[in-house]
Formats: structure tokens, sequence, C-alpha cells
């Protein structure tokens, strides 16, 4: 089985969600296109908001968020959820 990956991490898309992370791990991050253009034919996404989630299947969604943000871009969305991943699941 293949899947794309960013600095090590799985994408997993699910609608206009992506998922990043391994879910076997304490944190991963949901990321979502808020608005897109089309650039070329292509849906590009211009804000990009993501949310730090514990996957601990005890807490319904909204306790499960530790953090959230946004960007303009999907890279730099990406860019701050694999910072995100790295220091959160080091320290659990």
């Amino acid at each position: 089985m293949e899947f794309m990956t960013y600095k090590g991490y799985p994408l997993v898309r699910k609608g206009n969600d992506l998922y990043f992370g391994y879910m076997n791990d304490p944190f991963v991050v949901m990321l979502q296109a808020e608005n897109q253009k089309e650039v070329s034919g292509v849906a590009v996404a211009q804000k990009v908001r993501f949310y730090q989630m514990s996957t601990d299947e005890k807490l319904n969604p909204i306790q499960a968020i530790v953090k959230t943000g946004e960007r303009d871009t999907l890279y730099d969305a990406l860019d701050v959820a694999s910072t995100w991943l790295k220091r959160a699941n080091e320290e659990a």
C-alpha cells in the first residue's frame, strides 16, 4: 500500500479534510481547506485551518483538540503541523 507523506508523516485525504500523522501516535493534525481558488484548472487552497488532536478514543472530537492554527497555503500549514507533531509526540 502506498500513501503520500510529508516530512516523514503520512497524509490521508477524506473529502476536503487531510489527516496528517500516524493514528497510533498520541497526536495527529487535521487540516481543512477553508477557501479555494482555481489556478490553471486546479483547485488550490487559499486558507487552511488546522487542528492538533489527541488520538485518545475516550475523548470526543471537541475535547481532543489541543491547538489550532490557520495559514494561507497548504504548504505553510503542513510545515507548522509537522513541527507540532514532532514536539507533541516526542513529549508524550
